[in-house]
């Protein structure tokens, strides 16, 4: 286990903040600019295979400066698999649970994946915290379904589709899939878990492809998938930082705090180059994301 990418210098018990705020910060903004490049016609199953694609470049980069010492165990590659093929099994059945039900309420759903995450931690990792980290972690998980739910168009979607458990599966399995980040950091390095997520997102490449509708016009052109890597770099960086976070920190606290963040960038950015105003329940769940970041911030 290295401390490659770390200056030896940063007390351990902030490690976890910086990481945690790269990652609110990059998937922030990718958060923000994610939806342009099937807006302008590229598919969003190719989106993922750009994706995995960009997740190379990062796993190079923290592998060369650990002189390419990979944990290669059959514990580390055990999980090094669980951690990469929950993340990004949980993306492939996001595709297909949007085109059966609607994404404002399967995204309220999915948001709640913290909690699974903070149950496993409690039982299994006897993970605790001082009261103002459990009333961040309880502002955040409130906050949560704020920033996608529209209560305008109601529940009229629930009766007589597949969404429901296809957002249950895709919570319990970004749920899982950070609880097993924070396990696998307490026995392998970092830089190993995310070469593990890299080389499981490449392996699900086909099965996205296969899910492409290739009948359909695809923008090829410099805005598609050129413009989709570097968006999806975003996000690529911010999950290496959100191994890192997860090496130093609490789960407890590093998934609440990062999945509460994000969206909170996201519309801070979208109110700025857009100019839209947020609904009264965003509006509330912002001011509940701030108050929990600021307190989570406190542990």
């Amino acid at each position: 286990m290295t401390d490659a990418v770390i200056s030896p210098g940063k007390p351990a018990s902030k490690r976890w903040l910086w990481f945690a705020v790269a990652t609110v910060v990059l998937w922030g903004v990718w958060g923000a600019f994610a939806g342009i490049s099937a807006q302008r016609g590229f598919p969003e199953t190719l989106t993922y295979c750009v994706w995995a694609l960009t997740m190379i470049l990062p796993a190079v980069f923290v592998m060369a400066r650990t002189g390419w010492a990979l944990d290669r165990d059959p514990r580390s590659i055990l999980y090094g698999l669980i951690i990469g093929l929950l993340g990004a099994g949980g993306q492939m059945v996001l595709f297909y649970a949007v085109t059966t039900g609607p994404a404002y309420l399967i995204f309220p759903v999915i948001s709640l994946s913290p909690l699974v995450t903070i149950l496993m931690s409690l039982a299994f990792l006897k993970e605790r915290t001082t009261w103002v980290g459990w009333l961040g972690v309880a502002l955040a998980l409130i906050a949560l379904p704020m920033f996608d739910f529209s209560p305008e168009q109601g529940f009229a979607s629930l009766q007589g589709g597949s969404w429901f458990p296809l957002a249950l599966i895709i919570m319990a399995c970004w749920g899982v899939q950070a609880y097993f980040m924070k396990l696998a950091n307490n026995r392998m390095s970092a830089e190993s878990i995310f070469f593990y997520m890299m080389l499981t997102g490449l392996m699900l490449i086909p099965v996205a492809i296969g899910m492409t509708d290739f009948s359909k016009p695809i923008n090829w052109g410099f805005d598609g998938p050129y413009l989709a890597a570097g968006i999806q770099l975003l996000n690529a960086i911010g999950a290496l930082c959100l191994v890192f976070a997860f090496r130093y920190g609490k789960a407890i606290v590093v998934s609440p705090l990062t999945n509460a963040g994000g969206p909170l960038v996201t519309a801070v950015i979208s109110l700025a180059v857009a100019g839209v105003i947020p609904g009264q329940l965003k509006i509330i769940g912002l001011i509940l994301a701030f108050i929990a970041s600021a307190l989570l911030a406190l542990v």
